[in-house]
Formats: C-alpha cells, sequence, structure tokens
C-alpha cells in the first residue's frame, strides 16, 4: 500500500527543550495507526509538525507524497485535524462554529454535518461557552469529520466523552475508514488502540521506542504470569511491574519460561496462568525496559 505519512529523523526544539528527537514513522493508505505515550511524550509536536503549524527542526516529512512544509497548502485541504484541547470563538452558536468550519474549506458541508450531529446527539442551538467538555469534544469531531477527507489526525479525540459517545465515535470511525480513510491516532487509552488500530508506534521523552503491529506489540514484550496460592515473586531475572493481590501475584516476564517453571516448581501454587499481556501491560514493559 502507498504510504500516506512517512518521517525520516523528524526532529523540533523548542529553544533548547526537547520536543521530539528523530521520528521515523510510515503510515500506509488505509491504516489506523495508534501513536501512543504518556503526557508530554511528544504526541501533539508531532502532529502539529506534520500540520505545520509549528516549524520542524531538522528532518523530513511527507504526507501524500508532498514535503510538509514546501506543499502544506496542498495538503490540509486532505486533513481531517483535531486537537487535543478543541478552542472555538466565543459567543458563537454550536451550528456557526461548524458551517464556519466548512466555509473555511470553500466546501458545503451541512449534510453530513447534520448527520454527525444527530448521531453524536450535538445541540446546535446552543452557545459554545455553555457547552461541558464532553459536548465541545463533539463539536470538534464534527468539524474535523464532516468534510469527509482522506486523512485524519486525531489527538486524543475520546477524552471528555462518556462511553456511549466513544463507542458512537469509533462507529463513524470505522465507516470512514472502510471506505478508505487513514488515520493517526494518538491517545494515552490503551484499550482504543489494542481495539481499532492495526499498527501503533510507542512514544517516549520524544524518541520513538517501539513500533510495529499491535499484535506484536503484546507477543513481544513479555508473557504475562498470574501465580494463585502465593504472596511474592521468586528470584528471577526478567520480572517487571510485580501486582500483588490478595493470595496472588502478577507480573510481566521476559525470559526462558523453562527457568520461569523450574524456579516455580517448588511453590505452593494453586494455579498458574501464562499469556500474553494486554497493550497496557506490554506499554509498561517497554516505558520500564527504556528506564532500566
Amino acid at each position: 500500500m502507498p504510504e500516506v505519512i512517512k518521517t525520516s529523523k523528524l526532529t523540533k526544539y523548542y529553544g533548547k527543550s526537547r520536543g521530539i528527537i528523530d521520528i521515523d514513522l510510515s503510515v500506509e493508505e488505509g491504516e489506523i495507526f495508534g501513536f501512543i505515550g504518556p503526557n508530554g511524550a511528544g504526541k501533539s509536536t508531532t502532529i502539529r509538525t506534520l500540520l505545520g503549524l509549528i516549524n520542524r527542526t531538522s528532518g523530513n516529512a511527507e504526507i501524500f507524497g508532498r514535503d510538509i512544509t514546501l506543499k502544506q497548502l496542498e495538503i490540509l485541504p486532505k486533513i481531517g485535524y483535531m486537537p487535543s484541547e478543541a478552542m472555538f470563538y466565543g459567543g458563537m452558536r454550536v451550528k456557526e462554529v461548524i458551517k464556519y468550519s466548512a466555509d473555511l474549506r470553500g466546501i458545503d458541508c451541512a449534510a453530513e454535518a447534520e448527520r454527525l450531529c444527530e448521531r453524536l446527539k450535538v445541540e446546535q442551538n446552543k452557545k459554545i461557552e455553555e457547552l461541558s467538555l464532553g459536548n465541545r469534544k463533539k463539536v470538534g469531531i464534527i468539524c474535523a469529520l464532516q468534510h469527509k477527507p482522506p486523512l485524519y489526525f486525531l489527538d486524543e479525540p475520546t477524552s471528555g466523552l462518556d462511553p456511549l459517545m466513544q463507542k458512537e465515535f469509533f462507529s463513524i470511525l470505522l465507516e470512514r475508514n472502510a471506505e478508505g480513510a487513514t488515520v493517526f491516532l494518538s491517545s494515552h487509552v490503551l484499550s482504543e488502540v489494542q481495539e481499532y488500530c492495526s499498527r501503533a508506534a510507542i512514544i517516549r521523552e520524544g524518541k520513538i521506542i517501539a513500533c510495529d503491529y499491535v499484535s506484536n506489540l503484546t507477543r513481544n514484550a513479555a508473557k504475562y504470569v498470574v501465580l494463585s496460592g502465593v504472596a511474592n515473586v521468586p528470584g528471577l531475572e526478567g520480572v517487571s511491574t510485580v501486582k500483588v493481590s490478595k493470595n496472588s501475584v502478577s507480573f510481566l516476564y521476559n525470559g526462558e519460561i523453562n527457568k520461569l517453571l523450574s524456579s516455580l516448581s517448588t511453590l505452593p501454587l494453586t494455579d498458574l496462568t501464562i499469556s500474553e499481556p494486554t497493550l497496557e501491560e506490554a506499554f509498561l514493559h517497554y516505558y520500564r525496559g527504556e528506564e532500566e
């Protein structure tokens, strides 16, 4: 599949402060690509640099095969962008904000905007300043989706949405993806990335520390082990992120299974489970490994 997003050594410094460093990414057409990391890791900086909202310090980046700086005016009309914190002009009603967003693109999006408002249960006559965080998020979603572009950059799109609206949002996103759209989804909600994304990159302190298919990120990280009937972990190499509860211990193990089983053979176990970790557990494993 053709690459919709491609970066090489993309770097952004704010003066002497770190933004992102040597970001190498490749996102193929039709992917839902996850971009995960905690607050301050560099997710928003990466997106804003790709969109040309802030200037890169060094490195290269292309969207649709075009340089993000030289061809910005050709690229932006084909993108739907939702920032993590959507800001709107005060005094405007919701329907005015949505129409203003469409007018800036020179596109009549009225019919699609109406459908999105209905699905997301948005009250169009309310003023922006009267809206809760979740409802402002929904307005931001509509502004990003109403012109049906081939590429979406969504930065923490579900924060503030209730579970029903989160489900409806992803239903809409999957429909767009089925029609061929590419989605770059920045999130720290790892369950979302695991459920909806085919591939993902993990960013830490401005650097990519892992990038692979989501299934490989969980499979290659470590095994998730649960011991029942004991209250501590034997002295083993390769053990991390230990959790202790009543009569059980769980941990990630990155080592030889035979050594693990040999060490556990003398313990008074009532049960033993070894499975693939969730993305959240794998994420903690990657971060722990970087720190060590």
